[in-house]
């Protein structure tokens, strides 16, 4: 199927898509406020600027779009239309989160990856079940995880995704 914008309507569109202060970045924002954690936001100094910095627990957070980030669930569809261009956009969108996990890693943080569908779509998990799996790995100093409908699991960092 033929993209039913044009070239330059479809890259408008795609400048405006946010990468600060998403809705998935507020509901996480608000989760972590209610457990009582603090936290700072977009911490350049770290590689991969993390999206959640809790410096008390040497931990960080980074809310990943499922499209963006290749996850494998039902959020993730590649596109029809120049499929070549947006595989290596979001395969090099992959293999940074790789290394800035590793980089991240190496300094001593514990990352956490929590997709986007985790909070939408038709298996996302509850603000309830999310602030659990939340608290749990924060306070249990979990190895590098990921959050998604199935619940918490572990990431290692010599995988790309």
């Amino acid at each position: 199927m033929a993209d039913v914008h044009s070239a330059e309507i479809r890259s408008k569109n795609m400048r405006a898509i946010g990468t600060r202060d998403t809705a998935i970045e507020r509901r996480i924002a608000s989760l972590l406020g209610d457990l009582g954690m603090e936290f700072c936001v977009q911490d350049a100094s770290l590689p991969g600027r993390p999206d959640f910095v809790l410096a008390q627990f040497n931990a960080v957070i980074f809310t990943h779009g499922c499209f963006w980030h290749k996850h494998q669930c039902p959020l993730f569809k590649l596109p029809a239309t120049r499929t070549g261009f947006w595989l290596k956009k979001i395969d090099a969108n992959v293999a940074r989160d790789w290394r800035d996990r590793l980089a991240l890693s190496e300094l001593g943080w514990r990352v956490l990856v929590v997709w986007e569908c985790a909070l939408r779509g038709r298996q996302k998990l509850s603000d309830r079940a999310l602030q659990a799996r939340l608290e749990e790995w924060v306070c249990a100093a979990g190895s590098n995880s990921e959050i998604d409908p199935g619940g918490i699991h572990l990431i290692g960092n010599d995988s790309a995704g």
